[in-house]
């Protein structure tokens, strides 16, 4: 995935941009802003919006793309307001996005707040990933169910891919982004094109293609020009390539106002790459319009009845909660308590990328046995195995009375900065002998005695692939005690542990 960053029109990503929105029939888009903590009479501000392009053929894999983040924050947006608002409504180029219409609002009210009146009323075509899964799982014979799954959930099940959203909530209008920002950002609209690919891949197969498009096409091709400039702008796909090849001969040709205008109107219809005629089809069957009513452009504030709570109570109750996030007590590994005196966590769901941090460390650090597990699910474990519950689930505080000292609500978004406040609240020390000395798969440890390039051969057969590039390298190899699994110094591990030294600051 080929990712960059726009915060200049004048800068040499914004070309690239524009060319590639040039050469691009399908393009996946989200946007990230600022959260607002309470209920407010404006909209929140977008700062910023992604665009996924798929290059080459409509036919190409969903690798061959690049993703541009416009960095609203940083771009005069009157200077680009009418790019988008040809991306977003080019019958050319079909748009993908995750329950898109709120992005839609929250842009549209930013660009107003800027200047651009006429803000942004609607997409097309556009395809709702949600409908494409609820399309797939109706063709795999499984039962759809009404509640929506979340675009993690549809990504780890369609394309096996995790899809971490533990950065979603943080501060998008902060700069500079954070690489760890600028990744999840990119992952969030490159995925769609890839559980697009599966679903066209699914429809061609399965000949789920207009049946009359022959008997359209056969009746476009005798319109004249100034007929299909007429047309709505699903009609004229076949015929639209055709035309483009004509502007020259018009332009050469075009002595009257109206044949300048038809020239003009070519013009336009050539700056991005016709739809082949496959994807076409599918955007005719199942495309749709995202369109934006007046009544969306007012925030809605919330109707519900009910006794309303009182300031004070509610900063009772977030100061009580930021007392539970202080750490008090012994920890239930403390030889005292019986443990065993080594540090051990459990990491849910919301910080699972902290568990991979802490065994690069050296650090125990455990992940729930279910994929969604109860909170009661989650406190037996953590009693059982004498852990530390690390969370940023505020509910999971009112069962501290369960397991006394045994819950920790972690304050930092980023897994580096997570890594670095546990250290520092747990007071647990860290050495440069301890990085990479845990399965960071498993949470296992390593077999005592590193294996031979040999041995490493016979051990991975039929479980895991060991590249031909290490055998002439006179490498060891360990090997995890529990799920097997093979590691070597490479250089996958030597940047692991330069980073790791430098998250921590183990040479100052």
């Amino acid at each position: 995935m080929d990712i960059h960053l726009v915060s200049s029109i004048d800068s040499a990503e914004f070309t690239h941009l524009t060319r590639a929105l040039s050469q691009s029939t399908i393009i996946g888009l989200d946007a990230e802003w600022k959260p607002l903590r309470s209920q407010r009479s404006t909209f929140p501000t977008v700062a910023l919006l992604q665009l996924a392009c798929q290059l080459g053929d409509d036919s190409a894999g969903w690798d061959e793309s690049v993703v541009f983040l416009l960095d609203l924050a940083s771009i005069p947006l009157p200077s680009i307001w009418e790019l988008i608002r040809d991306v977003l409504v080019s019958p050319d180029i079909l748009k993908l996005g995750f329950k898109f219409k709120q992005d839609l609002v929250f842009l549209s009210s930013t660009f107003c707040a800027q200047g651009c009146n006429l803000g942004f009323d609607k997409v097309e075509p556009y395809m709702d990933i949600t409908n494409l899964y609820k399309f797939l799982q109706h063709k795999e014979g499984n039962k759809v169910s009404k509640n929506t799954k979340s675009l993690s959930a549809i990504c780890e099940e369609i394309l096996g891919l995790h899809l971490s959203k533990e950065l979603q909530c943080s501060d998008w209008s902060e700069r500079p982004l954070t690489e760890e920002q600028i990744r999840y950002a990119a992952t969030d609209s490159h995925c769609l094109l890839g559980i697009f690919k599966i679903f066209q891949a699914k429809v061609i197969k399965e000949g789920h293609s207009c049946n009359n498009v022959e008997e359209q096409h056969q009746s476009d091709i005798s319109l004249g020009l100034k007929d299909i400039l007429n047309m709505s702008d699903c009609e004229n796909k076949l015929v639209g390539t055709k035309f483009c090849n004509a502007v020259d001969i018009v332009q050469a040709t075009a002595s009257s106002e109206e044949c300048k205008r038809i020239a003009k109107g070519a013009e336009v219809v050539r700056k991005t790459k016709p739809m082949d005629e496959s994807l076409w089809k599918i955007v005719r069957k199942y495309g749709e319009k995202l369109i934006l009513r007046e009544s969306d452009r007012t925030p809605k504030t919330s109707r519900k009845k009910g006794r309303r709570r009182s300031s004070v109570a509610v900063v009772c109750k977030e100061k009580q909660l930021d007392n539970y996030s202080d750490w008090q007590g012994p920890q239930p590994w403390d030889i005292s308590l019986g443990g065993d005196g080594s540090p051990k966590f459990l990491c849910d769901v919301m910080v699972e990328g902290l568990a991979k941090h802490l065994r690069c460390v050296g650090i125990d650090a455990a992940i729930p046995h279910s994929k969604k597990p109860e909170p009661r699910e989650l406190i037996d474990q953590a009693y059982k195995e004498k852990r530390v519950l690390l969370t940023r689930d505020a509910k999971l505080l009112r069962h501290q009375y369960l397991i006394k000292n045994q819950i920790y609500r972690v304050n930092s978004l980023l897994k580096n900065e997570q890594l670095l406040e546990v250290i520092e609240v747990f007071q647990l020390k860290i050495s440069e002998d301890q990085l990479m000395s845990r399965c960071t798969k498993c949470d296992g440890r390593f077999i005592q005695k590193p294996l031979s390039t040999e041995e490493a051969i016979e051990a991975a057969k039929g479980f895991q692939r060991i590249p031909n590039c290490l055998f002439d390298k006179n490498l060891e190899f360990w090997q995890c005690k529990d799920c097997n699994q093979l590691y070597w110094e490479g250089t996958q591990y030597h940047n692991a542990v330069q980073k790791f030294i430098d998250v921590c600051k183990l040479k100052e």
